[in-house]
């Protein structure tokens, strides 16, 4: 099996498993093998083994949260330097963990991988935060929370902070609610890891590039009705007449309520008038 193959079978192996016992560093990891060609992984994983150990180390046993959170920072942050620069919101390899692991600077979400893996490692409870604009880490030691900012080199965010970034995000308007708090699972961090690179092809009108990552998303994500609408949208774009008839047959079995179905299928209608 060649390596881009053993990386999709890897994905699509996530189908059969509960969303909690995805391991999200090693999933991200086998998505950036797809997206760069020749990608080893061995490296990449000893990599996470050591930030892994390094922050246990640091951390000692039994630590508080206050122990906790300072370890990962002085281990991911000041240790190995990770972060992130506005420079990495117009970088398409800024979402592909390879990458940021090679250069220590990416994008919110995929920083925020190496932080959830390196706490997770050691039994402490953390994930990602849905909130608007930007990927945040809750984590969770003893019964009490911190909220970090993975591109702002770990920073602890206090609610002030949290509004101050809601605003630039959403508008002076916006205020926090409780569904910013909302932690996302695995498959969903995924998703807004490879959504991320999607939209930036989708700007960039590289939409054979954008097909290849949503592609990706099915892998481990079938069942996401959106995604087959976009594809089929892309795929009649690109005059992909077949593969579009097919995403928009399988986006309107998955999808029986939203709005979108309509102009779905109308637009399936067209398509298949062209084959007769």
């Amino acid at each position: 099996m060649t390596v881009p193959s053993a990386n999709r079978a890897r994905l699509r192996d996530l189908r059969e498993i509960g969303d909690e016992d995805v391991d999200l560093a090693l999933a991200a990891l086998n998505i950036a093998g797809l997206h760069r060609a020749g990608t080893a992984l061995a490296p990449y994983l000893r990599h996470l083994e050591a930030l892994a150990q390094e922050v246990g180390a640091y951390a000692g046993k039994n630590p508080d949260i206050d122990r906790a959170t300072e370890a990962l920072i002085q281990v991911l942050a000041r240790r190995y330097g990770y972060g992130g620069d506005d420079e990495a919101f117009d970088d398409f390899e800024a979402a592909n963990l390879a990458t940021v692991i090679d250069e220590r600077r990416g994008l919110p979400v995929a920083l925020g991988i190496l932080y959830i893996h390196a706490a997770r490692a050691q039994g402490w409870s953390a994930g990602g935060i849905d909130f608007p604009g930007r990927f945040l880490i809750r984590l969770e030691v003893k019964a009490e929370r911190r909220i970090l900012d993975p591109f702002d080199s770990g920073r602890v965010l206090e609610p002030r902070d949290m509004r101050d970034l809601l605003k630039i995000g959403a508008g002076l308007g916006a205020e926090l609610s409780p569904e910013q708090y909302r932690e996302i699972g695995n498959r969903e961090i995924l998703l807004r890891l490879e959504n991320s690179l999607k939209v930036r092809h989708l700007r960039a009108e590289r939409f054979d590039e954008a097909l290849r990552v949503i592609e990706t998303m099915l892998l481990f994500a079938p069942e996401a009705s959106s995604l087959w609408r976009e594809a089929g949208m892309i795929h009649a774009r690109l005059d992909h007449v077949r593969e579009a008839i097919s995403a928009l047959e399988e986006f309107l079995r998955l999808d029986t309520s939203t709005e979108s179905r309509y102009s779905a299928s109308i637009l399936l209608q067209g398509l298949r008038s062209r084959l007769t």
